[in-house]
């Protein structure tokens, strides 16, 4: 059995297109059937008229008396029209008794028009004439039989809609042929969305109209961000094995020995299991990375004021200013994680280092957004400035940490298109400056 799915967009477009050709061609036909009629009533109705005002200018030209004129005109309207009545004074005459009495009611009423007349299957055409012939008032009406016209007009309507109903076959069978070509880059789509999850194809590939490229491009681009994270995984996979290996097997051989563990054993297993903690934290904040197209908003001015206010708790000591200078651009789509991931980061860093004072400036345009941290901390040495960011580099032993903040800054910025700057800042310390290409879109 046949099954239709009223729910695909090929059912929906060809039923849309199939009913609007349906009513197109119907009412076409309808008022054509109107028009026809109505101009063969027009036509007969100017014939008629004309006729009707050379009957009364034959009267008047011949003069004759009224039993001739009578008779003359009997024998051309019997050759030209079905029939005729006329009235002069009392006298009433008429080409066909039987339509006499049905038409004598006309001849009283006033003014001439053109008046159709039905009784049983017949309908006729009559157009009334008023005159004035030799002291006489006369009434002429001049009737043609109509059910023969409108025989003929019926079966060339008939023939009409015929050929309107072949017109419409055609058409719907062209409106199928345009709407399967129109859906093949759909179908094409499909199929290459069933190869890709098969692990026939890795990307998306097909010539689609332009209403179906931010699709395909939005699709490839997930496959990206999935290809990215399954292989940022592995990376995370394979470094906490290399990192974890070497002090585990340590702690392990430690733990079974027989040796007691003296405070400077102890000391070291601390250490130890200390850079275990902080590898997993490393590895889990990459992991974290959302990246782009994720369609999440960061709101900067909120977001960017929390987070200050929770480095102010746990830095108490230097004081902490936020500018911003946003162009009505409050939101920006950029991950909320990964916002305060990056901002985070350097405003740890600063704190931690800063002596008494740390600005952080946030930037939006149409273009970009730029963030702007400044210390007034020691600041790094210019020839030192490159190693920022390497991964496991500390320049500083005087605060804990494991170099490992900035790497995962820039592998963060890295993922967004953008880039770090690092620089002696105003205050004197360092400043570190993040730029991240934004969209050209409207924040919602």
């Amino acid at each position: 059995m046949l099954h239709i799915d009223q729910r695909s967009l090929r059912f929906r477009l060809l039923a849309w297109l199939g009913g609007v050709a349906l009513l197109v061609v119907g009412l076409t036909w309808l008022l054509h059937g109107v028009f026809l009629q109505n101009l063969a009533k027009d036509f007969l109705g100017e014939r008629l008229m004309r006729e009707a005002d050379h009957a009364v200018d034959q009267l008047e030209q011949d003069r004759l008396a009224v039993p001739a004129s009578l008779a003359s005109a009997s024998q051309g309207y019997q050759v030209f029209h079905h029939l005729y009545v006329l009235r002069l004074d009392d006298d009433i005459s008429a080409s066909d008794p039987t339509w006499q009495r049905q038409l004598a009611p006309l001849l009283d009423d006033d003014g001439d028009a053109l008046i159709e007349v039905k009784h049983g299957g017949d309908h006729l055409l009559v157009y009334r004439r008023h005159f004035e012939w030799q002291d006489t008032s006369g009434v002429l009406l001049i009737g043609e039989d109509f059910s023969q016209v409108e025989a003929g007009l019926a079966t060339l309507h008939w023939w009409v809609g015929g050929i309107a109903a072949g017109l419409l076959a055609v058409l719907v069978t062209l409106n199928m042929l345009a709407v399967n070509r129109g859906l093949r880059p759909l179908w094409q789509l499909r199929h290459q969305l069933e190869a890709l999850q098969a692990g026939e194809r890795q990307r998306l590939s097909l010539t689609a109209p332009a209403e179906l490229d931010a699709l395909v491009a939005q699709l490839n681009r997930f496959m990206d961000d999935i290809d990215l994270r399954l292989q940022r995984s592995r990376e995370s996979v394979a470094n906490l094995s290399h990192a974890l290996k070497t002090p585990l097997a340590a702690i392990t051989q430690v733990l079974r020995g027989g040796r007691p563990i003296d405070e400077e054993r102890r000391r070291k297993l601390l250490m130890r299991i200390e850079d275990i903690n902080a590898q997993l934290d490393a590895e889990l904040r990459r992991a974290r990375i959302a990246g782009p197209h994720t369609g999440h908003m960061t709101h900067l001015t909120r977001d960017s004021q929390r987070l200050m206010d929770m480095f102010r708790s746990l830095y108490p000591q230097p004081s902490f200013a936020l500018t911003t200078s946003l162009n009505d651009r409050e939101q920006v789509p950029i991950d909320v994680h990964d916002y305060a991931e990056m901002l985070g980061i350097v405003l740890d860093n600063a704190g931690k280092w800063a002596a008494s004072e740390v600005r952080c400036h946030v930037s939006a345009t149409s273009e970009a957004l730029t963030l702007t941290i400044d210390d007034d901390g020691p600041g790094v040495a210019d020839k030192d400035m490159a190693r920022l960011g390497e991964r496991g580099t500390r320049l500083d032993e005087r605060h804990p940490g494991y170099g490992l903040g900035l790497a995962i800054l820039g592998q963060l910025v890295a993922r967004y298109a953008g880039h770090c700057r690092f620089e002696r800042s105003p205050l004197g310390g360092l400043r570190v400056v993040t730029r991240l290409p934004l969209p050209d879109v409207k924040p919602s």
